[in-house]
């Protein structure tokens, strides 16, 4: 059986939101079968759980938030995509996260410390299939037109697999790879995705922090571009890191469905937004995909079912 999974014991982590640049504490802990991913505001006077689900984003400028039902006036917790890949990465299905905080800390900027955090809190197999969301047919979403189109398609294929194109027009992206075609199944997840870091450019730096964003973003934490060139003094840690870091965040984005996905994931330009209006499209039509489970491993698309080690 492909079983369900969540933590050994429980992890902490303590870090800045980089938007909003306050002190917030994590607790990840260990969670029951069919749980799913749940976060609660243990900073509020009534602590408040807000579960990983599709319909739970409430907004998706500059990341990707949740609230109960998706209500903008709820109680919230933003910028949620990088643990959320890292999850989907190890293949964990069930996890509590204590916050005290409406922002996720945003650690290095990647997701290879949420990575580092839940091996080191260890995985294990719990007494339940995984259920994966397969796609039986095509789901496609555009937007825009001219340099401003885009557009994002799940689609059948048995395995999972992302490819990701982008296009910034500038000197420092254009210098490095412009699109990468990712195959979760290859268990290459930790060491090819994860250490991609978010990014920003300093011409945006005046515009964002007027509209109180990227309070707590630093070099230590995102990649900075000015006009003409990367200005961290490490460099980029992938030639191809910007592209990843999309593939990164769309692996996040896809997870709030609460289900690994089978089938083809592509996208040219996409973010948070369109990411999220994809997967509101799928659920739409519920002839587009099944929920299926494997009780024999040798049933499931070739390494589906060691996604990532289990401890």
């Amino acid at each position: 059986m492909i079983a369900q999974r969540t933590l050994q014991s429980l992890t902490r982590a303590v870090g800045v939101g980089v938007h909003g640049g306050q002190r917030v504490e994590l607790t990840l802990r260990p969670a029951p079968v069919n749980t799913g991913i749940v976060f609660r505001r243990i900073d509020l006077p009534q602590p408040v759980e807000i579960p990983v689900k599709t319909h739970s984003v409430c907004d998706t400028r500059m990341a990707t938030s949740l609230s109960p039902h998706g209500d903008p006036g709820a109680p919230k917790v933003n910028t949620v995509e990088h643990l959320l890949s890292a999850c989907a990465g190890l293949g964990i299905d069930n996890l509590m996260v204590d916050i005290t905080a409406e922002e996720v800390p945003i650690l290095d900027g990647s997701a290879a410390s949420f990575v580092y955090l839940l091996q080191s809190a260890g995985i294990v197999l719990q007494d339940a299939p995984k259920q994966f969301m397969r796609m039986k047919k095509t789901i496609e979403v555009r937007e825009g037109e001219g340099r401003s189109f885009k557009w994002a398609r799940l689609e059948p294929y048995a395995g999972y697999t992302l490819r990701f194109e982008i296009d910034f027009d500038h000197p420092a992206v254009n210098q490095t790879g412009q699109q990468v075609c990712f195959d979760m199944a290859a268990g290459q997840y930790k060491r090819e995705i994860a250490r991609a870091r978010t990014f920003g450019f300093t011409k945006d730096v005046e515009m964002m922090r007027a509209r109180g964003l990227g309070l707590g973003g630093s070099m230590d934490n995102a990649i900075v571009v000015d006009d003409y060139k990367v200005l961290n003094a490490g460099g980029l840690r992938y030639d191809d890191e910007f592209v990843k870091h999309k593939i990164l965040d769309a692996i996040g984005d896809l997870y709030v469905v609460g289900h690994p996905i089978i089938g083809a994931y592509s996208a040219f330009k996409s973010g948070h937004a369109l990411n999220n209006k994809l997967l509101r499209a799928v659920l739409a039509d519920p002839d587009s995909f099944e929920m299926v489970s494997f009780q024999d491993e040798r049933e499931a698309p070739p390494g589906l079912g060691a996604l990532a080690p289990a401890w």
